[in-house]
């Protein structure tokens, strides 16, 4: 049966797709005096009302569908929070989400309201209404270059499409809203398939290449070697690379268990693309940072020369409460902070540097049989990776007790970062590192913070994917110079990591689970981890199993059977940290005040 947007849920989005009066675009006074003529026929006035989408990062932002923006939500949590990869170090809403319920309803502002809540349900709308508009009126201006308006145009569209995968990735399948709605148009728009959807992101992001060809802004800085490589004042807006990126990504979703039904075509279709992205990378001269700067990603720089997109938040201090939901109390002795702590689950995905996986216990076992793991020194011999990207007992942390992370008990007593006076702090044993700037009480810097939105070492990890998926491990997809297997060994080179071992590569179903691995280590807590097990269809599976952190007792000495001088024990969390599934958390519930108004548009309960 088919399912459509009645009058009722149009009643939702009237405020965020139509447009009225011009007050209504700028959302300024009657009295200010402005008209459509003033706005749309000077080319500065048309940019700052454009430009709503980026500046406003409440009701209007596209940044409130990045992932680090969403974390700053008051509630303390990420997306990698509400999986089997992370526990928040305070009880909150996230640990209700986590165990199948998203109630009480004041919880579900938190996806959709764009205001104080982060969410980004209501803004992807707004985004989608203000792209209309800005591809409507761009033949408006009189003062501007065809480049410039083709920018506008590249603009218009990515937003878009952005703002329409972003509601697909949290609530499902939704229509492509692609013209301006008024009172007499057909108001029964069918709602599309998964595939569909996003194939209607692609749509938008062809265009967007297309306009940003013509504006000649493939790139949005001059490269290396040019006076404003990475510090170019557009940066914040999006390229014809990142448009580039994003259709690849979305074509990677399309390909995906949820949402495809087209077979092996879609797969074939999702290799190209992702190979085609990465030649086009190369080409303007994108690159993947060497190890050494491999942190630039993530902060310490306002962009990075891997981000194909990537958004400034800022620079944070150690008092900045934005970064509450990132560090435990103890960080910056706020006890209302929670802090990203990674399980020992999410430490089990990161091999020995041999490359032998230790998801398992038989896989433990037999990396402890080669000589390679010992479960009493656990974090020697591991994956570059891991230093990198987890706090563990010992770690490296500048300004603390021995310049290490004290996370320990002796005799019931813990260690300096365990202190029991702060409520967000460490129920797993770890913390952690990736995001994190390194400030703190104990090392007072402010540190520039950065999401890469896309990267391009993603792009590698999505060619390998979809490869694997069509060809097999070890077959280039045509046209392309790298199997699927080349893909996830160049990840893994520049991270000082050997090659796959043999033993993997032979096998597509064998070899998906690396693939799958990788993921989870080389995108570790950026926010890609929430939607790849719910498009793989594994979160029925993750969501079942048992989330595990790390005790390390401190002994009064080393000894043979321990060799670091504490004894580690793996604990499974008390049980209100623990996770479960449920069908219908494929996808986000709508919140009540819109849940209520659906009459024929079927959504999926709140759960």
């Amino acid at each position: 049966m088919k399912k459509y947007f009645k009058l009722a849920i149009v009643l939702i989005f009237c405020s965020l797709l139509f447009t009225s009066c011009l007050e209504d675009y700028l959302n300024v006074s009657p009295e200010s005096g402005l008209t459509e003529q003033d706005v749309f026929t000077k080319y500065d006035n048309f940019k700052k009302f454009f430009d709503v989408i980026y500046t406003d990062y409440g009701k209007y932002s596209l940044a409130t569908a990045f992932p680090l923006h969403w974390s700053f939500c008051t509630q303390k949590y990420t997306l990698d929070d509400l999986t089997d990869m992370a526990d928040g170090g305070r009880p909150t809403n996230g640990h209700t989400f986590k165990r199948g319920s998203m109630y009480p309803s004041n919880f579900l502002y938190n996806f959709s309201d764009g205001g104080n809540q982060y969410g980004w349900f209501e803004p992807m709308w707004r985004v989608t209404r203000v792209a209309n508009i800005a591809i409507d009126k761009v033949d408006m201006i009189q003062n501007a270059t065809e480049e410039e308006k083709n920018d506008i145009r590249g603009q218009a569209y990515f937003a878009r499409g952005y703002a329409l995968f972003a509601l697909f990735t949290g609530w499902g399948p939704m229509p492509h809203i692609t013209k301006l709605l008024g009172a007499d148009d057909e108001w029964d728009i069918v709602r599309p398939s998964k595939y569909e959807t996003c194939m209607s992101v692609v749509e938008d992001m062809d265009e967007a290449i297309k306009y940003f060809t013509l504006a000649k802004k493939m790139r949005r800085d001059p490269g290396p070697g040019g006076t404003l490589h990475l510090n170019d004042p557009d940066m914040f807006r999006p390229s014809g690379m990142a448009a580039t990126a994003i259709r690849a990504r979305a074509l990677l979703f399309a390909a995906s268990p949820l949402n495809n039904d087209k077979g092996n075509v879609a797969w074939e279709n999702a290799a190209k693309a992702n190979w085609e992205a990465i030649q086009t990378a190369l080409s303007l001269q994108y690159e993947l940072l060497p190890w050494s700067k491999f942190k630039q990603n993530f902060n310490g720089a306002k962009y990075s020369n891997e981000q194909l997109y990537g958004w400034f938040a800022g620079l944070y201090g150690r008092d900045v409460s934005q970064t509450r939901f990132l560090l435990p109390g103890v960080f910056n002795n706020n006890q209302f902070n929670s802090g990203e702590c990674p399980t020992q689950n999410a430490v089990d995905k990161f091999e020995t540097k041999e490359g032998y996986p230790l998801n398992t216990q038989a896989q433990r076992d037999e990396a402890t049989a080669l000589g390679y793991y010992n479960e009493q020194n656990p974090y020697a011999n591991r994956d570059p990776r891991f230093d990198f990207t987890v706090i563990y007992n010992q770690s490296t942390l500048t300004g603390w007790l021995d310049n290490k992370a004290q996370l320990w008990y002796q005799n019931g007593t813990p260690g300096e970062l365990l202190a029991t006076g702060f409520t967000g702090i460490s129920q797993t044993g770890y913390l952690l590192r990736k995001l994190w700037g390194g400030e703190s009480v104990k090392n007072k810097v402010s540190v520039n913070y950065t999401s890469s939105i896309v990267r391009l070492g993603e792009l590698y990890l999505n060619y390998a994917e979809a490869a694997n998926e069509a060809y097999g491990p070890t077959t280039p997809a045509p046209g392309a110079t790298m199997s699927a297997v080349d893909a996830i060994n160049v990840i893994r080179s520049r991270a000082g990591m050997n090659n796959v071992l043999p033993q993997f590569t032979n096998d597509r179903e064998i070899f998906r689970e690396r693939i799958k691995n990788e993921r989870n280590v080389e995108l570790a807590y950026e926010g890609h981890y929430y939607y790849d097990i719910r498009r793989w269809k594994d979160a029925p599976t993750v969501y079942s199993s048992v989330l595990y952190g790390i005790t390390a007792e401190k002994l009064p000495a080393a000894t043979p059977t321990y060799p670091t001088g504490f004894k580690y024990t793996r604990n499974a969390l008390v049980s209100t940290r623990q996770i479960a599934w449920k069908e219908a958390m494929y996808y986000l519930p709508f919140a009540d005040k819109d849940y209520k108004l659906m009459r024929n548009f079927v959504t999926g309960p709140v759960w």
